[in-house]
């Protein structure tokens, strides 16, 4: 039986002056329908939605909206009326039917999304739980189609988690607009990329976000071959052209249409597939040796009267990416600020090693000044940036971050938030670092974008403090965790899928679901799969070389005698070669699913 049309759109095209965003979209949107939307940056994703749920008009074609079907929009800014409180703006999203209930429907809705009170002023949320209320306000109206752009944006782990939950049991249908590739694995069962590399300006797959990555891989290797293809017959006819024919007869001039129509169309698809354009992003190390570059020893750190965690020690070291977790307002960003030596602890000390580089990246956009102009927030010192000693003028170190040169006169203020986030990291980039604290660097970052910071991050020498929602990324880079509990507590997990499996409350599985590929009689490696396995060799080598020096250290004549120090380095010990283990029956996996293809 066909399942009932929720919403279509025939021919449908937008644009904005002369930037055409996207052009003769046709797909319809089907109940059960789990329709995750992706692309690079100014690709239309918000502007798409915003013309399914009647925001924003098409230009071209037609959107048709099923009679009686009830959408609700989820924009990434909420729109909750000043002064309310958190009871009010719920009990307002609530239909007819259920508003006459009263405090019942509310306090279900309070248990539900986490709020412990009515009465809390909206005005003083932070973002990740007016995130979390305009996501329960959705929910709340009831929708057969729910339209979600970029609902992760502000949450933290456990508000990602929660609502993934919600997706992953939803008795409606919705279009997920997200660059969070763990949540779009979990709760899709149908990609759409908007991209101009298409020829049709989209791509649209049937099943999960891995099963998309290979169509999308086979997809772009037939566009290259046609490319070829194409490429060659032209110049077949090209030399045919240019012997020219010895009559101009109506077969002969039929030819020469056909080349010129050639010519056009390898140019058409030449200009597509070089469309694949993502930032460059490298980060420039100082070189340093030094083994120590931070050392927190027996930290406590509070916020007024609120106990953010105590007792922290920690150590980075060249070559080392530590993770760090924990719900809004846990300390995450105190805990940079710290590493930073812009606070220091209650209790404890912070060493730095002589004249450390320390490089970060603020997640509230503080280091940009949202009135200046893009060309001055690139090359503040003029008309070029020194780059690794080389000298490059402002506009092509602009184009290494997807900006054209026409856009060098704009305010920071009209860049989107993932171009600001570009303009960081370019920033970043000119200062040699031998620590990188990152806080929420993926923040509207497209997937692109995203893959190749988690590429220059893995090849950075120095040593990384990563702060991220994105579980793809944590698990890639990270060699442990440290989670930052309620009670002020500093846990260390080994990866992501450890410190998700202790949860016991989090109402979700008791591990994450593998990006891997559909099951089939014989399993594909992933997109996701064979970077991974580019890669283990490398994270291997580190592992062991953190085993062999703990080891060392148990050797160490000067502490023969210190009992609590030997149980210690025993501990850690046995934890760096359980991580070693781990990493080779990983590699063994990957090895087995490359081999079978």
């Amino acid at each position: 039986m066909a399942l009932r049309q929720l919403a279509s759109c025939q021919s449908v095209g937008k644009a904005y002056g002369l930037n055409r965003l996207f052009g003769d979209i046709t797909l319809s949107i089907h109940a059960g329908e789990r329709l995750g939307l992706v692309g690079p940056n100014g690709s239309g994703k918000s502007t798409f939605l915003k013309l399914l749920a009647d925001v924003e008009p098409a230009d071209t074609g037609q959107v048709v909206r099923t009679g009686g079907v009830n959408l609700v929009y989820l924009p990434q800014s909420d729109r909750f009326s000043p002064g309310a409180t958190v009871g009010e703006t719920l009990r307002a999203a609530l239909p007819g039917v259920l508003r006459d209930q009263g405090l019942d429907a509310i306090r279900d809705l309070l248990e539900e999304t986490g709020f412990s009170r009515t009465d809390q002023q909206v005005a003083a949320l932070s973002g990740g739980w007016r995130k979390r209320l305009a996501i329960a306000c959705a929910l709340a109206q009831l929708p057969d189609l729910l339209l979600l752009d970029e609902p992760t944006n502000h949450l933290d782990l456990e508000g990602i988690l929660w609502l993934e939950s919600k997706l992953k049991n939803a008795p409606f249908a919705f279009v997920l607009v997200s660059h969070d590739r763990h949540l779009l694995q979990n709760v899709t069962n149908r990609i759409v990329e908007l991209d101009k590399r298409y020829q049709s300006g989209y791509l649209a797959v049937a099943g999960d976000y891995a099963t998309f990555l290979q169509r999308k891989a086979e997809s772009l290797e037939q566009q290259v071959q046609q490319e070829q293809s194409l490429s060659n017959k032209l110049r077949r006819e090209l030399d045919w052209l240019q012997r020219g024919p010895k009559a101009r007869t109506t077969k002969a001039q039929s030819r020469i249409e056909s080349a010129l129509q050639l010519q056009r169309d390898v140019a058409a698809i030449r200009t597509r597939n070089a469309g694949g354009r993502a930032a460059q992003i490298e980060f420039d190390a100082s070189g340093r040796k030094t083994r120590k570059l931070i050392e927190v020893r027996e930290a406590t750190l509070s916020r007024g009267e609120k106990l953010l965690f105590q007792r922290l020690s920690l150590t980075l070291t060249p070559g080392t990416c530590i993770g760090i977790l924990g719900r809004n307002g846990s300390g995450k960003s105190s805990l940079i600020q710290m590493l930073k030596g812009e606070i220091q602890p209650d209790a404890g000390a912070v060493v730095f090693a002589d004249d450390l580089r320390i490089v970060s990246f603020d997640q509230q956009r503080e280091q940009l000044d949202q009135h200046q102009s893009l060309k001055s927030a690139l090359a503040p010192t003029g008309e070029s940036v020194v780059f690794r000693g080389q000298s490059m003028h402002v506009a092509s170190w602009a184009r290494r971050f997807l900006f054209q040169p026409e856009k060098l006169a704009l305010p920071v203020a009209r860049l989107s938030g993932g171009e600001q986030a570009r303009v960081l990291l370019a920033r970043l980039m000119l200062r040699p670092a031998d620590v990188l604290l990152l806080d929420e660097p993926t923040n509207d970052l497209d997937i692109p974008t995203l893959e190749i910071l988690e590429d220059s991050l893995s090849d950075f020498p120095g040593a990384v403090v990563l702060i991220t929602h994105d579980r793809f990324l944590m698990n890639r880079l990270s060699d442990g965790l440290l989670y930052l509990n309620e009670a002020g507590e500093v846990v260390p997990y080994a990866d992501y899928d450890q410190w998700l499996r202790r949860q016991p409350a989090m109402n979700v599985e008791a591990a994450p679901e593998k990006v891997k590929p559909a099951t089939n009689a014989t399993p594909r490696i992933s997109y996701e799969e064979q970077k991974e396995l580019g890669r283990i060799e490398k994270k291997i080598e580190k592992a062991e070389q953190e085993a062999s020096r703990i080891e060392a250290q148990l050797h160490d004549p000067s502490i023969r005698s210190d009992v609590a120090r030997l149980q210690e380095l025993h501990a850690e010990l046995e934890t760096a070669r359980q991580a070693v283990d781990r990493l080779y029956q990983r590699w063994d996996e990957l090895e087995q699913i490359r081999l079978a293809n």
